[in-house]
Parts: C-alpha cells; sequence; structure tokens
C-alpha cells in the first residue's frame, strides 16, 4: 500500500471490473438474495496424514479378518472332502464331522474380530444414532463382526448329506 496522491486505474483492472457487471446484468440471478451454501466437511490435519499413510488401521485389521476367514473356509472345505471320502454312513460322518467343528480353533481371526468390534468405531468415527444411544448401521447392518465358532462351520460346511458330497468328490476326479 502507498500513501500519497490517487493514482488512475489499471487497465487491467477496469476490464476486469467491465466483464464482471456484464455477466452480473446477464445473470437471473441479478438483484435477488442468494442462498449461503454450508459445507459439513472441513479437512483437517489428522484426514490429510490418514490418506497420506495409506490404508487406517481398522481397514488392515478387517483385510486380516477376511483373508483369515478365507484360508480357514479353504481348510475346512478339504478336511470336509476328505472325511466325505473316508466315512461309510451319514451318522458316522456327521458324528464325526461335529467334532471337528467343535474343536477347529478359529483363536487368531476372533482376537481379530473381538479387536475390531471394540475399535472400529472410535477408528473409523462411526457416529452416534440419537434415538438408539449406539453407534448407526453400515448400509443397514450392524458394525460388529460375530466371531467365528462350530456354528458357523456347520452352518457352510453341513454334516449332513453325505451322499452328494461323494457325487461332487468323484466329479472331482
Amino acid at each position: 500500500m502507498s500513501e500519497g496522491a490517487i493514482r488512475e486505474d489499471d487497465p487491467r483492472d477496469v476490464a476486469r471490473a467491465r466483464r464482471l457487471a456484464e455477466e452480473v446484468d446477464g445473470s437471473p440471478l441479478k438483484g435477488k438474495r442468494i442462498r449461503q451454501r454450508l459445507k459439513n466437511f472441513v479437512a483437517g490435519p489428522d484426514s490429510y496424514v490418514a490418506s497420506m499413510g495409506g490404508p487406517l488401521p481398522w481397514m488392515q485389521r478387517r483385510r486380516m479378518i477376511e483373508d483369515e476367514t478365507a484360508r480357514h473356509e479353504r481348510r475346512l472345505a478339504d478336511a470336509h472332502r476328505e472325511l466325505a471320502q473316508t466315512c461309510r454312513n451319514e451318522v458316522e460322518f456327521a458324528r464325526r464331522w461335529s467334532g471337528i467343528a467343535e474343536v477347529w480353533s478359529f483363536h487368531a481371526v476372533n482376537e481379530l474380530i473381538e479387536k475390531h468390534n471394540r475399535n472400529f468405531p472410535a477408528e473409523s468415527r462411526l457416529p452416534m444414532d440419537p434415538r438408539t444411544g449406539d453407534f448407526v448401521r453400515l448400509n443397514g447392518k450392524p458394525y460388529r463382526l460375530e466371531p467365528l465358532d462350530a456354528g458357523w462351520v456347520l452352518e457352510r460346511f453341513p454334516a449332513s448329506g453325505l451322499e452328494a458330497l461323494r457325487v461332487d468328490v468323484d466329479d472331482d476326479r
């Protein structure tokens, strides 16, 4: 800023002002109040840092849960198929498969699921639902994951239908 005499207008500023006046004259909003747009999103330094650091901890943990679950499913499918080949009747197969399902260890993946259920709302900044006092649902589903157990095994790999399993095994050969 200078002190002293007033200088002449810069020709660039005059041209800019003239163009702006022309644009306003042709606008259908001239003379009308324009509603102020409020934005709920403010980019903070924490979101910027998170975007630069790769997947967040809850994302990494969710991927580990999915990988571990898929590994268990593959191993259980193999065990289910092998047991179907060795069993003579449906009753023996059901008894032995139920026993395998009961003792199958899901310790590592269930520990990850427990950490997910405990930490996910805070890590993902999940908002609260004031009506229920709980966290909001994600796509209509609760954020909590159910731990894996014998019921999960028997739901995916039933202890019945030995004949159907043998047909599938024969088809694989």
